[in-house]
């Protein structure tokens, strides 16, 4: 197979599905890289392994012999990182294929603390984060007193660090936020131990994505969440810290944009969110309970119930854009399979006024979608395995989101399972 650089991003809010295409393009894949995020957004997989939520795992894991890199881009914390890695040994899988990047940032146990009472102290601007020290860990990193992977390596290095970052954020947590100081001494320690436990998967990545482009071999770099989370493109400041865009990839893996080939963006069927910000289509009533359970949409990461609204194609179009996106996915169609008719959102009504671009995050919150209706198909497409096997209606369903989105379909997910996921 010739080399190829592939994307795979989310295109409406995170949740879409994007870690069972991976794990399914994976298959035949050298290298797989997560470019951006922490463990903040939960990938589900299901495979021939069992029934898997990755938080920082790339989704190629299952291929013994697909690398996986935790990329430049992303902030990681290492416990976890350890224990999702025993979670899969548990179960057969390989994990020596696993590596991180040296440059990668280190998400301490003082930015999870952080986390939570900075967002509780936002306000009417509260974001509804994880609390798994994502914001802070890249706050530092922009501040330039985060620590690196490559700094639990060097007791002398962290002892340094450490002592000016404590410095700062013990002031902090202590005089604003009325909360206990860290111990210096106990975080050291755990940084060493760390580093003493991961210092075989800690590595320049830099020569090794090189050699693979170099020397043809596939890659896929896997991102979270969605343009409408990016910092600067999406719905500010309801947004994560990084940039899960296509763009992103190119910086958090180290791979120059020109050798991206292919940008797969991955859509539900319908519309989900975790979290506050705008989200026009949002169903507060029966039917939005309805699809919440059908589709289980609770958040894989924090459990929460996911908010549930029709698909948006005011959204979809403009994060596609952004990327960049060659093709696009559609996951869960089967949770729709029972219904007589199904709405889409074409365009918004703000004082009257027609809108069919994405506004400014004050304006998409007060903006009134507007639908058009399509027919229902009511028989299930869970035995699918071509598109030729799905109802018409279905069809044309996927065809008209194709239209309104102005992206050809890549694939349909039809159910978890790999074989449920039709390639087009």
């Amino acid at each position: 197979m010739a080399r190829s650089v592939t994307v795979v991003v989310g295109t409406q809010w995170g949740d879409e599905g994007k870690g069972k295409l991976v794990d399914l393009l994976s298959t035949e894949t050298d290298l797989c890289m997560r470019f951006q995020g922490g463990g903040n957004a939960g990938h589900t997989v299901i495979n021939n392994y069992g029934d898997f939520k990755l938080h920082l795992v790339p989704c190629g894991i299952f291929n013994p012999d697909c690398m996986c890199i935790m990329g430049t881009g992303t902030v990681v914390d290492p416990q976890d990182l350890l224990s999702e890695l025993a979670n899969l040994k548990q179960h057969s899988v390989a994990i020596d294929n696993l590596f991180v990047s040296d440059r990668a940032h280190v998400v301490m146990p003082y930015h999870k603390l952080l986390d939570k009472v900075e967002d509780d102290a936002r306000g009417v601007y509260r974001v509804g984060t994880t609390g798994r020290g994502i914001g802070p860990a890249y706050t530092d990193k922009v501040a330039r007193i985060g620590i690196r992977f490559h700094d639990l390596l060097h007791e002398s290095v962290l002892r340094d660090k450490l002592t000016v970052v404590l410095r700062h954020h013990n002031a902090l947590l202590t005089h604003i936020y009325n909360q206990p100081p860290f111990d210096e001494a106990q975080i050291l320690a755990d940084c060493l131990s760390w580093g003493e436990q991961l210092k075989t998967r800690i590595v320049d990545t830099v020569p090794i994505v090189r050699s693979a482009l170099h020397s043809d071999k596939t890659i896929i770099l896997e991102g979270q969440l969605s343009a409408m989370k990016d910092l600067d493109w999406g719905s500010y400041p309801f947004v994560t810290s990084s940039s899960p865009t296509a763009a992103g990839a190119a910086v958090g893996s180290g791979i120059p944009p020109r050798d991206i080939d292919r940008i797969i963006g991955v859509a539900k069927a319908y519309s989900t969110q975790v979290g506050t910000g705008p989200m026009p289509t949002e169903l507060q009533d029966a039917m939005g309970d309805h699809l919440r359970q059908l589709g289980g949409e609770y958040g894989a990461t924090t459990g929460r119930p996911r908010r549930v609204g029709w698909f948006d194609t005011i959204v979809t179009r403009y994060v596609a854009e952004i990327n960049g996106c060659t093709d696009i996915s559609i996951t869960k169609l089967d949770i729709l399979d029972t219904l007589e008719e199904i709405p889409v959102c074409t365009a918004y009504r703000y004082q009257g006024e027609l809108i069919t671009e994405l506004p400014d995050p004050v304006l998409h919150d007060k903006c009134e979608p507007i639908y058009e209706i399509l027919p229902g198909w009511q028989q299930s497409t869970r035995e699918a395995r071509s598109l030729q096997d799905l109802p018409r209606n279905a069809r044309a369903y996927l065809e008209r989101l194709a239209e309104l989105v102005q992206v050809p379909i890549h694939s349909v997910g039809v159910g978890p399972e790999r074989n449920q996921t039709l390639i087009i």
